[in-house]
């Protein structure tokens, strides 16, 4: 019999919630018409897609008609970033960002800049926080976008993106932010947080993969146009085309409706076990929290086992799935840019684990997991000559 796996890598991915499935079910089986069809089934489905918008609008504070659908948040971002730099290449070929960005950011910033985009990338402090003042010496008059993700993947820190936002309204750039690992965990209005543009993924908070979305202000002063990405039938209000992904984006629409209803008690619950966990290691010798130990989303910890590999670790663990970085950089044998960019040595970075916990974690995870990674870190340690 197969041994039950302790999942502790949900900023990677979530698990599917049974009741976003049960939404789910009925389009992959009886309602399944293209919902751009006039006829009476893809009426049926363009009526769910509506409803799913709707929901997504009430998570986010935004307008249903704000919402785009697209595969996920890296198709969301490649098609913000590259869009918006291409409408308003009158405005400037000037891009603002972070240095500890998602790789869905940076590399579509690398790649502007090999079409003669400029990007800045700014530098953060040890808590992985950047500052202020160097945001708004960054911002030019020739600045299009400036792009600050809301939550960052591998510490979980959270950015001041409210007073970022101000600063590039200041100058007449837009505001955007990856808000992959917030959406669905924490309140995220956009219209408070004076956001222009916002990415975001189904499966990060318990929906599921392949389906995303981008919200686009509608509002003037700072009202949001781009050339598309993907061009072929003009579905999306033009922004993206392509036949609608309709069960995955019920499953969307399931899964931000359950977010708005439990996400108190999922963060109480989850901060709580967080915790427990990270107070354990933080009790063993040579252990460090990577990140900001308050100004961070609650179900992550990223601790550093110094004189310990995290590939070492994660080698010996049979049934214990935890990161050393970010999934979607798995394949890099690098050490983790946002750990080198807070200032961490590369052999301290290589020592760094992410752990980062969900709905349906529970205690004995946690006891468990607290138990066999402390004996494995001891173990590694006592082999280092």
């Amino acid at each position: 019999m197969q041994e039950e796996i302790i999942y502790l890598d949900h900023n990677a991915t979530t698990p599917l919630d049974p009741r976003v499935l049960e939404a789910m079910m009925p389009y992959f089986t009886n309602l399944y018409a293209n919902a751009a069809s006039n006829h009476r089934p893809g009426v049926e489905a363009s009526r769910a897609v509506k409803s799913a918008r709707e929901k997504i609008a009430s998570l986010i504070g935004s307008d249903p008609s704000e919402v785009i659908f697209t595969s996920g948040a890296t198709e969301a971002i490649n098609t913000a970033i590259k869009g918006v730099l291409e409408f308003y290449k009158e405005k400037g070929a000037h891009i603002v960002t972070v240095s500890t960005e998602h790789p869905a950011v940076l590399d579509t910033c690398k790649y502007l800049e090999s079409k003669g985009v400029e990007v800045t990338y700014l530098p953060v402090d040890q808590y992985g926080i950047v500052d202020l003042v160097e945001v708004e010496k960054a911002i030019r008059t020739d600045t299009a976008l400036v792009s600050v993700m809301l939550v960052n993947n591998e510490t979980g820190v959270i950015q001041p993106i409210n007073e970022i936002a101000e600063l590039a309204h200041q100058k007449d750039a837009f505001f955007m932010t990856d808000a992959t690992q917030a959406v669905g965990k924490m309140p995220v209005n956009v219209k408070e947080m004076n956001i222009d543009i916002m990415a975001f993924s189904a499966h990060k908070f318990y929906g599921p993969k392949g389906v995303g979305g981008l919200y686009l202000r509608s509002k003037r002063p700072f009202k949001v146009k781009l050339d598309a990405l993907i061009h072929g039938g003009g579905h999306e209000r033009g922004a993206r085309s392509g036949t609608l992904n309709v069960p995955g984006i019920v499953g969307l629409g399931a899964a931000a409706e359950i977010a708005l209803q439990e996400m108190k008690s999922d963060q109480e619950k989850i901060k709580e076990l967080r915790d427990q966990l990270e107070r354990t290691f933080l009790e063993m010798s040579d252990t460090v929290l990577n990140g900001h130990p308050t100004n961070r989303l609650y179900n992550v910890s990223n601790i550093c086992f110094k004189g310990a590999d995290a590939d070492a670790i994660i080698a010996g663990l049979d049934n214990i799935a935890v990161s050393n970085g970010s999934a979607c950089s798995s394949t890099k044998v690098e050490p983790s840019h946002v750990l080198t960019a807070m200032g961490l040595n590369e052999q301290d970075a290589y020592s760094s684990l992410r752990f980062s916990l969900g709905r349906f974690s529970t205690h004995s995870d946690i006891n468990n997991c607290a138990s066999t990674i402390g004996a494995t870190v001891n173990i590694l340690r006592t082999l280092i000559i």
